[in-house]
C-alpha cells in the first residue's frame, strides 16, 4: 500500500507507525508537522491572528500547517491508498478536506478527548473514517474506538531485575502538574527513588523533587529512562479517560504502573497486582505494591494492544 502518515510528532511516538509500515513493505511517507516553523510576517499579522482566533475560531498557524501539508502531498505525484492524520485538530478544517484529493481514504486518529480539545468536532466531518481512544466520544459522536499501542517489548521478554529508579514519569506541564507535584512529594517522603520530569518552556514552577526541561525529550531518551525504572507513573489529564502511552509502555516492558486513571479497571488487561490506582485527592502509595512481582498478562489479551494490531485495524491490513 501507499500510505502517508501526517502527525504532530513532537515526542516521537508516531514515528513507530512509519517504521512498522515500512518493515511490512508498504511505501510510507511521514509528514511530521511539528517540524514546521511559522513566523508572523510582521506585528500586524500577530494582531490579525488574535482577532481571527477570538472571532472566527481560526488560526494562521493551523492554516499554514494545512497548506504546507497539501503542498507536500501534491509533490508525491501519486494517489495514496490511505492517509492517516494524528492531531488533526491542529490543522485548518478546509485544508484537511483537501487531503481527499490525494488519497483513496482519509483516516483520523485522536488520542485527546473532545471536552479538552473541542476543535476535534470541526474536523471530524472532513475525514472518511475517524478513530478515538475516548470511549465516551466514540459513543457520542459515532467514532471508532481504538487505544494507543504497545510500541516496544512486543515479545514479552524477561524484564530487568535491577533499576536506577523506582518510579519514572515524564509529562508536559498542564493541569496535571499539581497532582504530579503531590505524588513526587509523597514518593520522596517514603524514600522511594523517583525520576519525574516536566517539560515546561517557561519553567516558572519549582519543586526539588521534579526535574524541569525546556525542550522536548526524544523518545529514545525517554525509553532509556523507562528501561532503567522499576515502575511507571501515569497521571490522567482532567476530563480525559483514554489510556496514555505510559500504560502501554508498562505492558510492553512488563513494568508495574501507578495511575490516577480509574477507567483502567474496565480494561481486560487490568490486574491489581500490576496496576495501582491512586486517588489524586488523597494520594496513598502502599510500599507493599513495589514488592509484589509483576504478573504477565495472557498473550491473547496482550496481542490486542500491539502496534501490529493497531495497524491491521486502522488500515484493514
Amino acid at each position: 500500500m501507499r500510505i502517508t502518515l501526517i502527525s504532530h510528532d513532537n515526542w516521537g511516538y508516531n514515528n513507530n507507525i512509519a517504521v512498522a509500515l515500512k518493515k511490512k513493505g508498504h511505501t510510507l511517507h511521514h509528514v511530521d508537522f511539528s517540524t514546521f516553523k511559522y513566523k508572523y510576517p510582521n506585528f500586524g499579522y500577530k494582531v490579525y491572528n488574535f482577532l481571527l482566533k477570538a472571532i472566527f475560531k481560526k488560526n494562521l498557524k493551523h492554516i499554514y500547517y494545512g497548506k504546507e501539508i497539501n503542498r507536500r502531498l501534491a509533490q508525491l505525484g501519486e494517489i495514496q491508498d490511505a492517509i492517516l492524520t494524528i492531531k488533526g485538530d491542529w490543522i485548518d478544517p478546509a485544508q484537511i478536506l483537501e487531503f481527499k484529493k490525494y488519497t483513496k481514504k482519509s483516516i483520523a486518529y485522536f488520542n485527546d478527548n473532545i471536552y479538552r480539545c473541542p476543535k476535534i468536532l470541526k474536523v471530524i466531518p472532513n475525514f472518511d473514517e475517524v478513530y478515538s481512544f475516548e470511549k465516551e466520544d466514540c459513543l457520542k459522536y459515532n467514532l471508532k474506538f481504538i487505544t494507543n499501542w504497545i510500541y516496544q517489548g512486543e515479545n514479552q521478554g524477561t524484564p530487568n531485575s535491577s533499576f536506577d529508579y523506582d518510579v519514572f514519569n515524564i509529562s508536559s506541564k498542564d493541569n496535571r502538574f499539581k497532582t504530579i507535584s503531590k505524588v513526587a512529594d509523597v514518593l520522596k517522603a517514603q524514600n522511594i527513588k523517583s525520576r519525574i520530569i516536566i517539560y515546561d518552556k517557561k519553567n516558572k514552577n519549582k519543586n526539588p523533587n521534579i526535574e524541569f526541561i525546556s525542550k522536548y525529550m526524544q523518545i529514545t531518551e525517554v525509553n532509556d529512562y523507562i528501561k532503567r525504572s522499576k515502575l511507571l507513573l501515569d497521571i490522567q489529564r482532567k476530563e480525559q479517560n483514554g489510556l496514555t502511552f505510559r500504560v502501554f509502555e508498562s505492558i510492553g516492558l512488563q513494568k508495574k504502573l501507578i495511575t490516577t486513571n480509574r477507567n483502567i479497571v474496565d480494561y481486560d488487561f487490568y490486574n491489581p497486582n500490576n496496576i495501582l490506582v491512586i486517588d489524586e485527592e488523597n494520594i496513598q502509595i502502599d510500599p507493599h505494591f513495589f514488592k509484589i512481582p509483576y504478573e504477565p498478562i495472557p498473550e491473547s489479551i496482550y496481542n490486542n494492544y500491539t502496534l501490529d494490531t493497531f495497524l491491521k485495524k486502522v488500515f484493514n491490513l
